[in-house]
């Protein structure tokens, strides 16, 4: 578990601190420096038009719609289902860096994009993200087999033969384990085709040289990390869980070569890359067509900071989509 590990990160760094939040008795968080938020909207003077629709009220969830202010008639747009990061403690859908993510990605792509609000540990620990990635993911499916109340942006313009799970940092475990998870859901019209992974966040017991050469690392410093680890896991569950570290073996290895194409980000200042980059090349080794951007530089979250990197990023994921056709990988992809 998070704290059986020992780092040699000074003894007065406050992982809680660094974080923003505080325990309580129950398990519960205070969470004390959430990201500003940004309510959705179809203002025209915006990127992209935006709303909410409630995916499971009993849980409190829903996804977050963004799409084109014009869209061609006649036209068909792919579907990404996005998970936004945060450790699987911190953030929202609404936050206003992954909803200005989102909206540049709904125009630039362009695409019509779910950002799903999913419950955070450890008020709901894994795998209670996973069963929100699953509900969205029954959403899209029920709406194009025409059950329940019908989106009218989804009826007019989504195509269902086109969709991509994307996440971000811990959204990009979550994006990872839908995939699987998706490839055991029953036939319907509705086709994965692609995952999407931008500096996925994985773990495990042994550290990584990229993990104790950035230690005390701005962003992901490696206390910080084993603390979220720790709220996030089943209790009791280790950090070679296969929710935390992809590369162990479990039920999920033997589904891993059924997977649609991926593209797997990471940038060399992050103490996760090692881990990214094990992770590349374990998909490529089971047989899964990967796309890897790697570069030396950067650090974990660097587009939100850093516009440049931001855009580069986008033009990957619109490249990405652009050429993955929805054939590719269908009969194995089909939800």
């Amino acid at each position: 578990m998070a704290d059986q590990h020992h780092s040699t990160q000074t003894p007065s760094f406050d992982a809680y601190e660094f974080l923003k939040i505080a325990q309580n008795p129950d398990g519960s968080l205070n969470r004390y420096s959430p990201l500003p938020s940004t309510p959705a909207t179809q203002d025209h003077a915006q990127l992209a038009m935006s709303k909410d629709v409630s995916l499971n009220p009993a849980n409190k969830t829903f996804v977050r719609l963004f799409r084109p202010h014009r869209v061609p008639p006649d036209t068909k747009l792919p579907i990404i289902v996005y998970f936004h990061g945060g450790g699987f403690i911190l953030f929202s859908a609404a936050s206003h860096p992954f909803h200005k993510s989102c909206s540049t990605m709904a125009s630039q792509s362009p695409a019509l994009i779910m950002s799903v609000e999913y419950r955070l540990a450890p008020e709901h620990r894994l795998p209670a993200a996973y069963d929100d990635a699953m509900d969205a993911i029954a959403w899209v499916r029920d709406q194009a087999l025409g059950v329940g109340e019908a989106d009218a942006w989804l009826r007019e313009v989504a195509d269902f033969s086109r969709v991509f799970l994307m996440g971000s940092s811990s959204g990009g475990n979550i994006a990872y384990h839908a995939g699987l998870r998706a490839l055991d859901t029953e036939p319907a019209r509705v086709k994965i085709v692609g995952l999407i992974l931008n500096q996925p966040y994985f773990g495990g017991v042994e550290r990584t040289p990229s993990e104790l050469r950035l230690i005390e690392d701005r962003m992901v410093p490696l206390a910080a990390n084993d603390l979220m680890w720790s709220l996030a896991l089943p209790k009791d569950a280790g950090r070679d869980h296969e929710y935390c570290n992809p590369l162990v073996g479990g039920s999920h290895f033997e589904k891993l070569e059924r997977l649609p194409r991926c593209l797997v980000s990471g940038h060399g200042g992050d103490p996760l890359s090692d881990r990214q980059r094990e992770f590349a090349r374990m998909l490529e080794a089971r047989g899964v067509p990967v796309v890897s951007k790697f570069d030396d530089g950067g650090y974990h979250a660097v587009e939100i900071f850093e516009p440049q990197k931001a855009e580069a990023w986008y033009q990957h994921v619109k490249d990405f989509i652009n050429s993955t056709p929805s054939a590719v990988a269908a009969a194995n992809s089909t939800l």
